[in-house]
């Protein structure tokens, strides 16, 4: 975040004011391989975000587009070296392993994404239906008790370090079937979080989240949905209201979507047929 100078007007009052605002900041997506004996790298998007975790929002990006699908296929990930160091910081670069050759045919994106969407750059339709690898996997009865599931909204908000500080941020977390937090991640664009967090669980082989809960500290869009099925996550709850499309593509994944959580109630959108909330 960063504070800036303000006038703060109250009724009929009006006084200078140091408020706090999210950063918000381009970064520049690039990958390097090496296809027969040629090196070639390739700037996959630029999407508004807050500085921070880029690495795990990078390679978030790129699993959930389907450009990756194991942490092996990495080499390495870093800022780009650059003379101007601002520059240097809104650039990374994943450079895949030797022998991998990613397919890129399904990456049909423009190269613009802004913090509040994170499909608009979508050539079409059928390109934003990525295919979950974890789709067809054999998944076991889930029960959460209806306690866990009225504390969620209350539990993720303390964490919120960054939108207490400007208001002006989102949030995604990840929680196991007993309402324990286990990772948070905030940024301006909802898309970014949620690409940090399943990142972060890309990178230390977590993956598939069967048996963890998300929990969106907005609405629940259907990128947001599409993102969740690639990590294999089977809950989402939000905060906010799902679009018609979020619960059209729960439905297709079977997942369960809850929206408008609050202090001891939420509304069921779809009930993945694997789930159950003990007292519901």
């Amino acid at each position: 975040m960063r504070t800036i100078e303000i006038v703060k007007v109250t009724e009929n009052e009006r006084f200078p004011y140091t408020d706090a605002v999210s950063v918000e900041e381009p970064l520049e997506i690039r990958i390097s391989y090496e296809d027969q004996a040629t090196t070639i790298t390739k700037n996959i998007s630029v999407t508004m975000r807050t500085p921070g975790d880029d690495a795990e929002l990078a390679l978030g990006f790129l699993f959930t587009e389907g450009i990756l699908s194991d942490p092996q296929q990495i080499r390495s990930v870093g800022h780009a070296r650059a003379v101007c160091s601002r520059n240097a910081e809104n650039v990374i670069i994943v450079e895949l392993a030797a022998g991998f050759v990613p397919q890129l045919m399904h990456a049909d994106r423009n190269f613009y994404t802004t913090s509040s969407c994170g499909v608009c750059g979508k050539g079409s339709i059928a390109s934003i239906r990525t295919v979950s690898a974890f789709q067809k996997l054999d998944q076991k009865p889930q029960v959460v008790r209806l306690e866990t599931i009225y504390q969620l909204a209350e539990k993720l908000q303390p964490f919120q370090s960054n939108f207490s500080a400007t208001g002006g941020i989102h949030a995604s977390g990840l929680f196991d079937f007993e309402g324990n937090l286990l990772a948070l991640r905030e940024d301006v664009g909802r898309h970014n979080a949620l690409d940090k967090l399943i990142g972060n669980a890309f990178l230390t082989g977590q993956l598939p989240l069967r048996d963890r809960i998300l929990v969106l500290s907005g609405r629940a869009s259907f990128e947001l949905i599409q993102k969740a099925a690639m990590a294999g996550i089977s809950v989402v709850a939000a905060i906010g209201a799902p679009s018609s499309l979020a619960v059209d593509l729960a439905k297709e994944f079977d997942i369960t979507l809850l929206g408008f959580m609050r202090h001891n109630r939420f509304n069921m959108y779809h009930s993945g047929s694997h789930f159950n909330i003990e007292g519901y």
